[in-house]
């Protein structure tokens, strides 16, 4: 691939392919806690199993994003942005298409922690190539609009799901990621990273870099936390919102398919609009305490106004939290500008995934031992929030501010 000559604009063919690479991450990531229920149902699992193991699932998922987030991270500051973009989505439609003919547990738990690893390199690897091909004055608005386009695979997902067999949607999500690549060939490669790669002298993809300076750990560790509330949202509240609303005296029927598809067309708006906010108040971290407001907001909603509620109020409530965590886009942005380019895959790639794997290391662990704990999944639930806001609002007051930042350059 050649490399790019001239700063993209927000409409290239880098942020477009980008956008519809993340559409199709965004459909397989989210699928199984789409069609959870009916899955495990029908591989013959009791309703305390389908909770258990649907937790125990998702958790193995998570685990190999993390993983994942790790291994194309370095690939990509080692082999180029889009070695990863194909060799993400290699793996991962394989790995749907393989998950359509799952006949257990065990074997659904391999093929999620194998899509997981396949998932991981996606995002982070699209933004960095959009953020270096993007002059830096419409940066933050590209790559929203990158998250924006890409947040809709959700409901994308949820539409499938209501007219197809859960195994034909896992066949879907496979062949929809392996059309892509055929986009793929048209994306350039970023310029910043061959003029790095020219310089031998310099480390690529090195993740020891980040334990190995107090500034930069801290620049690392900050970004990791800042995005703790997006998966706590949609990892506890809106994917297990059926049993919320048990807890909370709501007879109706909750669909967690719907709950997600509710939260992600609300993100998917958000992450659009804090592009602009951003662009508009000349701070990623007045845009980020803006969407922390907001959520937190609709997280006191959720524990206070649904009580003998409706499905329905709990589905707009999800849109709520979704709207408020509808800052992505600008957390992972965030991520990318704050690293040199020999190591700025790296970083944007794993922050997020650090972050999606916290769900299993830390956020699902939390939730758990406090409903232990109190012997109450509700109180459990509404402890942990108020937990995980104060970390993430501590981590935005930690970090740099790195709105307009020239990337031109190397740690």
């Amino acid at each position: 691939m050649s490399q790019s000559k001239a700063p993209a604009s927000i409409f290239s063919i880098a942020v477009i392919v980008a956008a519809l690479g993340y559409f199709v991450d965004i459909y397989d990531l989210l699928l199984f806690g789409i069609i959870r229920i009916p899955s495990l149902k029908d591989i013959g699992l009791s309703e305390q199993e389908i909770l258990i193991d649907g937790e125990l699932i998702l958790t193995w998922q998570m685990w190999g994003l993390l993983i994942g987030g790790i291994i194309w991270g370095v690939m990509g500051d080692k082999k180029g942005r889009l070695s990863v973009l194909f060799g993400s989505i290699v793996l991962y439609s394989i790995a749907n298409i393989a998950n359509g003919f799952v006949q257990t547990v065990d074997q659904y738990k391999l093929i999620r922690f194998v899509a997981g690893i396949g998932l991981a390199g996606e995002l982070g690897a699209g933004i960095t190539l959009v953020s270096e091909l993007t002059a830096k004055e419409k940066r933050g608005i590209a790559t929203s609009m990158v998250a924006g386009i890409g947040l809709t695979g959700a409901v994308v997902a949820f539409v499938m799901k209501e007219n197809f067999s859960w195994r034909i949607c896992y066949f879907i999500g496979g062949g929809l990621g392996l059309v892509l690549l055929i986009l793929r060939i048209s994306v350039f490669e970023s310029g910043m990273f061959h003029e790095t790669k020219k310089q031998k002298h310099i480390q690529r993809g090195n993740l020891l870099m980040f334990f190995t300076n107090g500034d930069r750990f801290k620049r690392y560790i900050t970004g990791i936390l800042i995005g703790l509330p997006t998966w706590f949202v949609i990892g506890v509240l809106v994917t297990f919102s059926s049993e919320f609303g048990k807890q909370m005296g709501i007879t109706e029927k909750i669909d967690p398919g719907k709950s997600i598809m509710f939260a992600y067309v609300a993100i998917s708006l958000g992450d659009v609009i804090i592009g602009f906010v951003s662009q508009w108040l000349k701070s990623r971290k007045k845009a980020l305490f803006l969407f922390y407001a907001i959520t937190a907001i609709f997280m006191i909603l959720y524990f206070t106004i649904q009580w003998n509620g409706s499905a329905m109020r709990m589905y707009w409530i999800c849109a709520g939290l979704g709207f408020g965590t509808g800052f992505w886009a600008i957390f992972v942005t965030m991520g990318a500008e704050q690293f040199g380019t020999n190591i700025r895959a790296t970083a944007a790639t794993t922050i997020p995934n650090m972050v999606r794997g916290m769900l299993a290391i830390f956020i699902l662990p939390l939730f758990q031992w406090l409903r232990n704990v109190t012997g109450d999944y509700y109180t459990g639930g509404w402890i942990a929030a108020i937990i995980i806001m104060l970390i993430g609002t501590t981590a935005i007051f930690l970090s740099r501010e790195t709105f307009g930042k020239d990337l031109n350059y190397v740690e």
